[in-house]
């Protein structure tokens, strides 16, 4: 009895060591499966300028996250691909540098369409069109049309097409200065401050603001144009492998209502 009792245990025993063995290994089999999957995930490197509200932002909620239509709408784009994305938030007038010299994969910031950055980078097909528009003080009751900025000092975020129509307009003769600033705060705060007339932007950018703070500014006017601007995503040049797949997923995500749910959580109903 006592012998068949150890042989009972030892058999028990050494059953237990092969079936934890094979567990053992069956948990290393799937880490190592995980591994590879998460090696073999592209990740894109990502820029943006977090200070084009409703676009990019950063999340007050804890002061580092970027947030907003184009960081949900990449995100989308890049999960439809098998993609995962790495956000690089940086000043917007090196965006393009840092696509053309592969610094950053992909850059999407509110970025519009022109002929000279098309020599530069290559954009995806365009995912929102927009505008300019006129911010003003709240009290400003001289500006109500773009006639009405002659002789004044308007503002605008560099190296956006609003600054392009800040200066073309101060080309022209028609406004007296124009300052060149780090993004739409600095810019609105120069407003509160008089040391500008007005703040010429992208229509959601102005009008988030305004939006958020009705007390301090209003928009006093749209500019007319024949075609409104275009924003797409930049990738290099050379990079026709990378631009494919973001055509395609953004392709997708407007197929698959992701595109429209967006537009209704950002802007509020679809474009």
């Amino acid at each position: 009895m006592k012998k068949f009792s150890k042989a009972l245990v030892a058999g028990v025993l050494a059953a237990s060591m092969v079936l934890f063995a094979g567990c053992g290994g069956n948990n290393d089999a799937a880490q190592d499966a995980n591994a590879d999957a998460e090696q073999d995930a592209v990740v894109l490197t990502v820029g943006t300028n977090a200070a084009f509200e409703p676009f990019e932002m950063i999340d007050p909620a804890d002061g580092e996250t970027i947030v907003g239509f184009d960081i949900d709408l990449i995100n989308a784009i890049a999960a439809d691909q098998g993609m995962t994305v790495e956000m690089v938030n940086m000043e917007f007038d090196g965006l393009v540098m840092a696509v053309q010299n592969g610094q950053l994969d992909a850059a999407i910031a509110g970025m519009s369409v022109t002929p000279e950055r098309q020599e530069q980078v290559a954009f995806t097909e365009t995912y929102y069109d927009a505008g300019l528009n006129i911010a003003v003080a709240a009290d400003n009751e001289d500006i109500t049309s773009e006639e009405d900025l002659a002789g004044k000092i308007v503002a605008s975020q560099m190296g956006t097409t609003g600054a392009n129509k800040a200066l073309e307009l101060q080309e022209a003769g028609v406004v007296a200065d124009v300052k060149l600033l780090e993004n739409i705060n600095v810019c609105m705060l120069a407003l509160s401050n008089g040391e500008v007339d007005a703040v010429i932007m992208d229509i959601p950018v102005n009008g988030a603001y305004v939006a958020a703070h009705p007390e301090a500014a209003k928009i006093a006017a749209e500019f007319v144009v024949e075609e409104p601007e275009q924003f797409a995503i930049a990738v290099s040049l050379d990079n026709t492998e990378l631009l494919d797949k973001l055509n395609a997923g953004l392709a997708n995500v407007k197929a698959n209502g992701t595109y429209d749910e967006l537009i209704e959580k950002y802007f509020g109903a679809a474009e």
